[in-house]
């Protein structure tokens, strides 16, 4: 029996980018929601105005959404500003009722009191009777005794003895509450019954219980999710790691793929299966079944991924996926010269290859360009001496015959035949032609895209890489006549 009066929330800050984390923590949100026939809340918390943006709140949404996750998918969006009236209430509140009171503590005056800096406030102004001023900050009084309980869906019980807790602010001089108490205030407007989130925000929550506490309600049920970390075991970071879910959408990663790599950081469906389609984990979904331990961020492992969701992926669906990537902005050809035919024609070839579909361009350029990009590397790799202009001149030789079938097996053979009467098996035969008209040593395969390109592109990429060629050697041997003289 589902349960429609849970409300989870997501409540990212709108920082410029998408940070992996909080689409983990989205998608956590909704699928709790969707499972139990609940609803999501999105707010976005935007009381840092510095920090906040109405077309990086635009990028939040654009995000969700290619995630799967739009508007139809939850309620709101609500601004945490809008509500700043509720907050203020909250804060004059505890107050009234001696849970909170003012400070006009400076740092270096706590730190001055401490014998160890790194102590936090030790309540100078408890019992002072400040009244609200010019730079005094309203704190919550920690209570006496203790400890807080936290109960964790995750982690379990975690306990906080509250010597160990500082009365911490919850409102500015100004009279702005800060985000703890926001928070928490939102939270008991909007109804929210589930909360979570990232393993980050843990040390946040006994704050925020005794808050919730406080203001006369019952906390909601937590959840932290285990910290996500690169291969170095390091907390990803958006300094150092690539997090932002913008970057790995440019690249060419499937939203499906994404989603089903996001939701098995830290848990795992059983069945001994891992590509699983998210309205298949979402009866098996449990937050008690998520693993506590850091999650390994592993790009290589969702790069596998991507690949395998491109090869599902139905040719016309593929194709369709792909042309972002072949139509818009930045393809190194001019939009006249992309023929979406030839496209269609190798597409089934390129979809077995890429992993992500910005791999599509460098493998499939040779068709609308007027000439290859050459890779130096593969350049003379294959080109040298006693094999380049010797293979580029039986090439040419050989597909210039007219009645030479143009098609991939009849010029497979062909240059089989003409390695071979040099003393070269196909392998070593075929790397000079596949540079000459690709660009590179490897790619698709060679004798289909030869196909595709037809015979005179094809012999006009092989005659001027032979030019290319001979022209570096006299370059070579003048160079080195200069030299000896």
């Amino acid at each position: 029996m589902t349960d429609t009066s849970i409300r989870t929330r997501f409540a990212p800050s709108p920082t410029g980018m998408f940070h992996v984390g909080n689409a983990r923590s989205l998608l956590l949100n909704w699928v709790v929601a969707r499972q139990s026939g609940g609803a999501m809340v999105l707010r976005i918390e935007d009381t840092d105005a510095a920090r906040s943006r109405p077309e990086w709140t635009e990028g939040i949404l654009a995000a969700m959404a290619w995630l799967g996750v739009d508007s139809t998918q939850y309620v709101g969006p609500y601004s945490q500003t809008d509500y700043a009236d509720k907050h203020t209430e909250a804060a004059q509140r505890l107050l009234n009722e001696g849970l909170a009171y003012y400070c006009d503590c400076k740092r270096e005056q706590v730190q001055a009191r401490r014998d160890n800096p790194n102590l936090g406030y030790d309540g100078f102004c408890r019992e002072r009777g400040l009244e609200s001023g010019p730079g005094r900050a309203l704190r919550f009084r920690i209570p006496e005794g203790g400890p807080t309980v936290v109960e964790d869906k995750i982690r379990g019980r975690v306990e906080f003895p509250h010597e160990a807790l500082e009365d911490f602010v919850i409102a500015r001089g100004d009279g702005t509450a800060l985000f703890v108490l926001a928070n928490v205030v939102d939270d008991v407007e909007m109804g929210i019954t589930h909360v979570i989130r990232g393993e980050e925000h843990l040390s946040n929550t006994p704050k925020q219980q005794l808050l919730w506490e406080a203001l006369g309600h019952t906390a909601p049920v937590w959840a932290h999710a285990p910290v996500l970390v690169n291969e170095k075991r390091q907390k990803l970071s958006k300094r150092r790691d690539k997090v932002a879910m913008e970057s790995y959408q440019a690249e060419g990663f499937l939203p499906e793929t994404m989603v089903n790599y996001l939701m098995l950081l830290g848990w795992a469906p059983g069945e001994d299966r891992e590509i699983m389609p998210i309205e298949e984990m979402i009866p098996l979904f449990d937050l008690a079944d998520v693993n506590s331990s850091p999650a390994f961020f592993d790009e290589k492992k969702l790069r596998a991924f991507n690949g395998d969701y491109i090869r599902a992926l139905d040719v016309d669906e593929f194709v369709k996926r792909c042309a972002p990537y072949l139509e818009g902005e930045g393809v190194p050809w001019r939009p006249e010269d992309f023929d979406s035919g030839v496209f269609a024609q190798i597409a089934p070839l390129v979809q077995s290859r890429v992993a992500v579909l910005s791999e599509i361009v460098p493998n499939v350029d040779f068709l609308f360009l007027d000439s290859p990009v050459f890779d130096e590397k593969s350049w003379a790799k294959a080109m040298k001496p006693g094999i380049g202009a010797e293979m580029l001149t039986a090439a040419i030789a050989t597909y210039s015959d007219e009645s030479l079938n143009w098609e991939a097996e009849a010029l497979k053979g062909a240059l089989e035949q003409a390695g071979a009467a040099q003393g070269l098996k196909l392998g070593k035969a075929q790397a000079p032609v596949r540079v000459a008209v690709t660009g590179r040593t490897v790619g698709l395969p060679l004798f289909e895209s030869l196909e595709l390109l037809g015979r005179e592109r094809t012999l006009e990429h092989l005659r001027a890489a032979l030019e290319r060629l001979n022209s570096g050697r006299v370059e070579a041997s003048r160079e080195s006549l200069t030299t000896q003289t």
